[in-house]
């Protein structure tokens, strides 16, 4: 099953080298479609972190029709009257979504999922199509997914770690992980069927000669992507590959897929340096714009910005192109491309 109206999810990042003394910051999710990073719970705040290196960071987002709201106990629901006793307490009024006690961690986008944070990256599409379906909700398994891979970064040992340590983290087992704990979290009696591709980098390190050095962990299931881009050169170090059961049928996890992430995901060790930029990107990117032209955005729009949010700029630059092919009924595409070769008559971004 495979959804019909394609959204945009990048996150463009830089990685830098820092003696890892940043702090975390706090703040609510946004509503604005971009940001510097996605939002952290209260209990975040000020934890050390985790990596000696870690992302400058930027997000934009575009969704071709807005993101349905979580449905309870996912998102907790006002209370019905004064006389309610859940109108005294404060969880009544909050409308960030929670699981098993905890804000859900990244932002929607339509069906999508983006988290962006200090040393994890991650874009997940979902399926649109369920929308249709009886007890259907894409965007809550594609958020899901992220938000438990996310914790499962956070909390294992091997991730943090020391600028000594040689410790490997496990971002495929993490991800399986995640998966299972969704099926938990969305199974009767809150029954709650989707499916979701899922992509993510994780930013790590290897010993050096001279000392650490970055290492990227980059983990696909389905067609999203992450490029790594460097603009000095204007190279493509690495991207991923799409996986497709068939066309316009991408490998995703979910109600009635026989995908799995042991079974299914792919997970290669990228080495990078400071200055080059990391995306992860849904489909409503790449199925409108080609590699090149992906990187010759990201190139131009990186010589043009000279705020302290320029990953930022970066990155809502990338959006625009991208959406401009989208909504082009005439324009050349990627998918357009694809699709003639797969023997269908269509024109046009998507």
């Amino acid at each position: 099953m495979r959804r019909h109206i394609p959204t945009a999810s990048p996150s463009s990042t830089q990685p830098k080298y820092t003696l890892a003394t940043q702090r975390r910051w706090l703040s609510l999710e946004s509503t604005t479609g971009e940001g510097i990073r996605t939002p952290l719970p209260a209990a975040a705040f000020g934890k050390k972190p985790i990596s000696p290196f870690y992302f400058e960071t930027g997000y934009a987002l575009y969704a071709k029709r807005p993101s349905r709201p979580f449905p309870p106990p996912f998102l907790s629901t006002p209370s019905g009257s004064f006389s309610d006793p859940l109108s005294t307490h404060n969880r009544s009024r909050d409308r960030r979504p929670y699981v098993n006690g905890e804000m859900i961690r990244g932002i929607t986008n339509g069906d999508d999922a983006v988290l962006v944070g200090e040393n994890f990256i991650g874009a997940n599409d979902g399926v649109g199509a369920w929308a249709q379906k009886p007890r259907g909700h894409a965007a809550l398994w594609s958020r899901l997914i992220l938000h438990f891979w996310a914790l499962a970064v956070e909390r294992d040992a091997s991730v943090v770690s020391t600028q000594s340590s040689s410790a490997e983290p496990d971002p495929v087992a993490y991800l399986q992980c995640a998966y299972e704990q969704t099926i938990e979290a969305t199974s009767a009696p809150i029954e709650w069927k989707g499916t979701t591709t899922a992509c993510g980098a994780l930013l790590h390190h290897s010993k050096g000669t001279d000392g650490p050095e970055p290492m990227l962990y980059v983990t696909n299931l389905g067609d999203s992507q992450v490029m790594v881009l460097r603009p000095d050169t204007q190279e493509i170090v690495y991207k991923t590959t799409e996986q497709w059961h068939w066309f316009d049928c991408p490998r995703q996890l979910g109600t009635n897929s026989p995908d799995t992430p042991e079974a299914n995901a792919t997970m290669d060790k990228v080495k990078i340096k400071e200055g080059d930029v990391v995306l992860a990107m849904s489909d409503g990117v790449v199925d409108n714009l080609w590699e090149h032209e992906v990187s010759q955005n990201i190139c131009d729009n990186m010589q043009k910005s000279t705020s302290g949010e320029h990953m930022l700029h970066m990155a809502k630059e990338l959006v625009n192109a991208a959406r401009k092919i989208a909504e082009d009924p005439y324009a050349e595409s990627p998918f357009m491309e694809r699709a003639i070769e797969e023997g269908l008559a269509m024109e046009g971004g998507r």
